[in-house]
């Protein structure tokens, strides 16, 4: 009977079991990740379902029956529905725009449906050139990125995004990682990132507001991925050494230059010393580092681990810096609706500083002084009664000694950058996401710096004695220690809503509105100075003791903290797949500035169209993809001078009487309506794949304009202050264009190949200035009184960061002495010169185009790849060689063929032994194209079942070859980053390095 009513049971159940149950499954790409929004429909239950953020689907089916699953960027798959919990691989389709994403801000975007000018570097790319900082890594990689490097240990490269818009503002890019924005990213491991987004047009800028008009940079870091545990261990060790070395001339060339200089014979011709000063105070530079992460994923988790360690040896004898990097991102999905994603990175680094000063101090020693005198001591630049260097004597100039000037500098550095954040993603409908992101940085550095002021002056003095010094100096210090510390605390939390929904199957809409508070905490800095400490640092702080009688300068400054407050919201839409319009708009309120003035909205708009979605493309089958895009936008600096009252304390005067009164003063104007710097972009651009997707590339021009550049203004003369104060009054143009290009080819299973390059253009103008009287911005100075840089009203229509200098017109044939034209075109020497009307401007530090080139191959289980990167149309100033004030050295091609009255042909003037003007003679071509990398790898050939899944050993050549026709050592000269100081002066500047490395890369 039991057994009856069970039968009779699975009778009645058996059509509803046949007609369908809940078959649940996972659709993973081919790296083992989820696949978000691929539709899974039923061949004969007529249902469907939608994978959700991590791939998992439920849909009602036949078990037997045939599931199809599509995803753009992915071949459509048909399998069978199983029971059990289904996991299907999808294979990713040839047509790589479909596939591709790029990163937006506050979400992300399919590259074939994004209206706006965004780079997208992989992470690949940026490894594979073995550098500190990521962005030195993808110079040349992207078309309208200029980026200014320099091998100087913890340096940060100057990154310039489609020209320079401000004078006086901040230049540097907005760097948002992991959704928190950020100045540097000194701290990141680039072994960490997996995606690099460089936003560079104004439509795709937009949503970042005020802090935009310098570019975005959006970098992404790691996750787990895959269903199992993964080890990665990557560990590499090279050296290096200079790219190019100047060629200075020996003691006896110098003797015979300097002695016709004084036309004197105070130099023997022959001397018993000869010291390259360059190779006394250098080394051969050593760099290693060591990285391993773990990743995986479960169902419920996903995570990723990593550790690595940067240690170098600078070429600069002495300087030594140390990095290491701590970063864990985790994402846990609570439920099915509510995901939570963590981050946190710890960075530690430590240096021991060295003057770069030292580099320009070994061009211009001379040679013929030793670096030690036979007794032990220091060589100095005297010269004794034989013609040679001397303890006493005469000194014939006034450089120090640069192995003694490295030496006393005892200097070291830490810093610790702490930053995290969390991100929580809840799904409140199918289509409906919302998103609320907490990120914080904490930054803290400490500095000392030890100065022996008593042995410094012995060094320099090797005729005295120590009780010479107290003699000469009774009231100076014996030493001087300065101890500094900085910190800062910055956070940022943002709000937001993401609706995407498919209409009718033609219209495809994402709407995204949020809310977005920013804060820049309060910086404190505090300094303390004190004199005649023990020698031994470890008496420098002991416990209870008093040291205020020996404190000679103590500065506690704390900067104001800065707040912003943010609306913001985007729209994209997209008619029947071909047609393209994105919206955004961000109103922005800055703490920084007037109560009346804080607020600005910054709009912008996109169009795409995909041509060759069109019917009358369908039969065209060379072009794959052919898409045209526009926009427009509005964007603003916040990072410029703000309104600061300049007070003057100790004023006096008799007020009618016979007392002296004490007072204070407001010495500067004060502009209530100043605020941010605004920029106005209009650009159109094309993107295509032709050739079976084999041709890849882009086209872009663009109009971008800053209307309202800040530079100080004099005040009126009737006004009674003296003091400059900052103004909207000048407007900045760049117009330009770029072109990216890349060929992808594989010729059978064994053999791939890829070319590839770019080229952009960019035209920068001051335009225009107010009628106001322009405070002239002098600078690029060369520290023997010469200047090399001015910005005033003369600039109109030159651009940032030009040259103004003396114009050389050759040397007179009958003397050797150096002429130059004045203002009327004439001749003349350098005591005729007029400062104030016969400079000239003769070009800028800024390149008219860059332009970067890529290839490589990969053959079975080898690879090889070249990178290089050059520019065009700069100016750079040799410093070290203009800063000649009396008997420094010279270059050996000068003193090989100076004019003397026996050689009236030579190429170079005569000699002189004075402070030369600043003039187009020291003033070169900045034109270089660099190789910055050569890779060669192999994978070793590993068994299936062997532990090491992948193991893999490389080579590298890191800036191998340079052209230039610049006669110093780099033709790339970031300085400061100022383009009215330093940058593009060749003086205390670190050379460029050329580097080999040999690494391995294990994968378990």
């Amino acid at each position: 009977m039991k057994n009856f009513i069970f039968s009779f049971l699975a009778l009645l159940l058996l059509p509803a079991y046949m007609s369908g149950q809940a078959i649940k499954g996972k659709v993973l790409d081919s790296s083992g990740m989820g696949v978000p929004g691929a539709i899974i429909t039923a061949s004969e239950s007529k249902t469907s379902a939608d994978t959700d953020f991590d791939g998992n689907f439920t849909i009602n089916a036949k078990v037997g029956e045939t599931l199809k699953i599509a995803m753009l960027g992915f071949d459509s798959a048909s399998v069978p529905a199983s029971a059990g919990q289904m996991t299907i691989t999808l294979k990713e389709s040839g047509d790589t725009a479909l596939k591709e994403v790029v990163v937006i801000g506050y979400g992300t975007r399919k590259k074939v449906d994004n209206t706006t000018a965004i780079s997208s570097i992989r992470s690949e790319e940026i490894t594979k050139t073995k550098v500190l900082n990521a962005s030195q890594a993808i110079q040349g990689k992207a078309a309208g990125v200029q980026v200014i490097s320099s091998d100087l240990p913890g340096s940060t490269p100057s990154v310039i995004i489609r020209g320079l818009g401000t004078a006086r503002g901040g230049r540097a890019p907005l760097y948002i990682v992991d959704g928190m924005p950020t100045e540097n990213i000194n701290n990141i491991n680039a072994n960490d990132i997996t995606s690099y987004d460089i936003l560079k047009d104004a439509s795709a800028l937009a949503i970042y507001g005020t802090r935009a008009a310098n570019g975005v940079i959006i970098i992404t870091t790691k996750k787990g991925i895959g269903n199992k545990v993964s080890v990665e261990i990557e560990s590499f060790a090279g050296i290096r050494s200079p790219l190019k070395k100047v060629k200075m001339a020996g003691s006896n060339k110098y003797a015979h230059y300097t002695n016709s200089a004084l036309q004197s014979t105070t130099f023997s011709q022959d001397q018993p010393v000869n010291t390259d000063w360059f190779d006394e105070i250098t080394r051969t530079g050593t760099y290693t580092q060591n990285n391993i992460s773990i990743s995986g994923a479960s169902e419920s988790i996903k995570y990723f681990f990593s550790l690595g360690n940067y240690e170098e040896k600078a070429i600069l004898n002495g300087l030594d810096f140390g990095r290491t990097t701590f970063r864990n991102n985790n994402e846990y999905k609570i439920s099915k609706k509510l995901t939570l994603n963590q981050n946190f990175s710890f960075t530690s680094s430590k240096s021991t500083p060295k003057p770069l000063s030292a580099f320009t101090n070994a061009y211009k020693q001379s040679p013929l002084v030793p670096v030690y005198f036979p007794d032990g001591k220091y060589g100095v630049s005297r010269v004794g009664d034989n013609g040679f260097a001397n303890e006493t004597g005469s000194s014939f100039n006034n450089v120090g000694n640069p192995v003694a000037q490295l030496g006393f500098f005892d200097e070291e550095q830490r810093s610790i950058t702490l930053q995290g954040g969390l991100k929580l993603d809840y799904e409140i409908l199918k289509s409906l996401k919302f998103t609320s992101q907490f990120n914080g940085e904490y930054y803290t550095w400490k500095q000392y710096n030890y100065e022996d002021n008593k042995n410094i002056w012995l060094a320099a003095n090797p005729d005295k004695i120590a009780s010479d010094y107290e003699k000469t100096f009774p009231t100076a210090n014996i030493n001087t220690l300065t101890k500094g510390r900085e910190q800062y605390y910055n956070w940022n939390l943002s709000n937001y809503l993401t609706y995407n929904k498919v209409f009718g199957e033609i219209h495809d809409l994402e709407v995204t509105a949020g809310i977005e508070t920013s804060v820049k905490g309060s910086r404190e800095k505090l300094t303390i100075i004190r004199k005649n400490v023990n020698a031994d640092a470890n008496y420098w702080s002991l416990k209870d003791v008093e040291y205020a009688t020996n404190v000679t300068s103590y500065k506690d400054e704390v900067f104001n903290e800065t707040k912003l407050a943010s609306y913001l919201g985007r729209f994209q839409y997209k008619l029947m797949d071909r047609y393209l319009l994105t919206g955004t708009i961000r109103r922005d309120g800055s703490s920084n500035f007037g109560k009346d003035y804080r607020w600005g909205n910054f709009p912008a708009f996109g169009l795409g169209w995909i041509i060759t979605k069109e019917n009358f493309m369908a039969n065209v089958k060379a072009i794959n993809l052919l898409k045209l895009r526009g926009g427009w936008g509005r964007l603003g600096n916040q990072n410029v001078p703000l309104n600061k009252a300049s007070y003057t304390s100790g004023q006096t005067a008799y007020l009618g009487g016979s007392i002296l009164n004490e007072g204070t003063t407001i010495n500067s104007q004060i502009d209530p309506s100043l605020s941010w710097e605004i920029t106005e972009e209009s650009s159109v651009g094309l993107d295509f794949e032709l050739f079976q997707n084999k041709l890849k590339g882009s086209f872009d021009v663009y109009d971008k304009n800053s209307t309202n550049v800040i530079l100080f203004t004099k005040p009126l003369i009737t006004s009674g202050i003296t003091a400059d104060s900052p103004g909207h009054v000048g407007k900045v143009s760049n117009k330009g264009y770029e072109i990216s290009l890349r060929w992808d080819d594989k010729i059978n299973e064994n053999f791939s190949y890829w070319v590839g390059g770019n080229f952009s253009n960019n035209k920068n103008e001051l335009t225009s200035l107010r009628n106001v009287t322009v405070a002239p911005l002098i600078g690029g100075g060369l520290g023997n009184g010469q200047d090399t840089k001015l910005l005033d009203v003369s600039s109109l229509g030159k651009p940032l960061g030009s040259f103004y200098l003396y114009e050389y017109a050759g040397f007179d044939p009958t003397n050797g002495n150096m002429l130059y034209y004045n203002a009327a075109g004439n001749k003349v020497t350098q005591d005729a010169l007029n400062a104030a009307t016969d400079k000239k401007y003769v070009g800028s530090i800024l390149p008219k185009s860059n332009y970067g080139v890529s290839l490589g191959l990969i053959y079975k289980n080898f690879d090889f790849s070249v990178d290089g990167y050059g520019t065009s149309g700069a100016k750079v100033y040799n410093g070290k060689k203009a800063q000649r004030f009396s008997g420094e050295n010279i270059e050996e091609s000068l003193a090989n063929n100076f004019w003397t009255p026996n050689n009236t042909t030579a190429s170079n003037p005569g000699a002189f032994n004075k402070v030369p003007v600043a003039s187009t003679y020291y003033l070169e071509s900045g034109d270089f194209f660099r190789i910055n990398n050569i890779t060669v790898g192999y994978k070793l050939p590993l068994q299936s079942n062997s532990f090491i899944s992948s193991c893999r050993i490389y080579v590298n050549a890191i800036n191998p070859f340079i052209t230039q026709k610049f006669s110093g050592f780099s033709p790339e000269l970031n300085g400061d980053g100022d383009p009215y100081k330093l940058q593009g002066v060749e003086l205390d500047a670190y050379p460029t390095l050329r580097s080999f490395v040999m690494g391995a890369n294990l994968k378990f």
